[in-house]
């Protein structure tokens, strides 16, 4: 009897991980639907990325002048969009993964967390052109990186994978019940890249949360993202041609904290997916 289980019962995120080749055909179904008519494809995904990389070049570096204030700025600022483009979309797509497969929910059953799961592959589809356009640009500023940038650059996309899907099931969850989810979910996002250090530096945030201040400054290092930002700066910026490394004081500190945060809130958001799971059907 052990080998058989109760039908319509979440086995939860470890469960729905066996189940690969569901997982592989919604995938590909997300990406048949995003590209349905177009011509160019999955080569819009290097070109949006590319594009955005010269206007930040031109518009930001050169216009507005930060290339002076910052050694590469371009570099700098793109390897943290990357970041934050790579969490919006696992995010948001998670957020609407259950209700825009109402179809498929209402009639069979398939472990739900394949959804969100999904978005976070579809996310990832997106997320390699950019880095690969952001290696190009870095290449150009004389990057030459060590063991030490690649482990940065791959912890970061780790911290960043768990923190946004631990948050997508909750979000997922919670947007079957209430469709307001979706609203705050894209007010968050709205200052998600203010919220890190993808257009400033680290020490502008310091130089302000000081004195009564200073929890606002720790509050904002246990963020994962400006954790993961962070390593990408590291990993590519920091790397390159006349950048000297200028980590925030205890970096590795606030890495291993926000690496814990983000397996906590994955723990959390996959136990409150599971225990609002039975009633996703009848919502929808």
């Amino acid at each position: 009897m052990s080998d058989y289980t109760i039908p319509g019962k979440s086995l939860g995120l470890l469960g729905a991980l066996q189940k690969r080749f569901l997982l592989k055909l919604l995938v590909h179904k997300e990406l048949r639907i995003r590209y349905r008519g177009s011509i160019l494809g999955m080569l819009w995904s290097y070109a949006k990325p590319a594009t955005q990389f010269i206007v930040f070049y031109v518009a930001i570096g050169q216009f507005m002048g930060m290339n002076r204030a910052i050694e590469n700025y371009v570099v700098y600022m793109f390897a943290g969009v990357v970041v934050i483009n790579y969490f919006s979309e696992i995010f948001n797509n998670a957020t609407r993964s259950i209700v825009a497969n109402a179809p498929l929910v209402k009639k069979i059953y398939l472990p739900r967390e394949l959804f969100p799961m999904s978005a976070v592959w579809v996310a990832f589809v997106h997320f390699v052109p950019q880095v690969i356009i952001l290696v190009i640009g870095a290449l150009i500023y004389g990057w030459r990186p060590g063991l030490t940038s690649f482990a940065a650059i791959i912890l970061g996309v780790l911290i960043v994978t768990i923190f946004a899907l631990g948050i997508g099931f909750i979000s997922g969850a919670l947007n079957v019940m209430f469709r307001d989810a979706e609203n705050f979910v894209e007010l968050f996002l709205m200052v998600a890249t203010w919220a890190s250090p993808v257009l400033y530096k680290w020490q502008m945030v310091e130089g302000v949360f000081q004195g009564n201040l200073r929890w606002l400054w720790y509050f904002y290092q246990l963020n994962p993202i400006t954790t993961a930002v962070e390593l990408f700066h590291y990993g590519f910026w920091e790397s390159t041609r006349g950048v000297s490394v200028t980590l925030p004081p205890n970096f590795v500190m606030w890495v291993g904290l926000t690496c814990v945060l983000s397996g906590i809130l994955l723990w959390l958001g996959e136990r409150t997916f599971r225990r609002l799971d039975g009633r996703f059907a009848q919502e929808l």
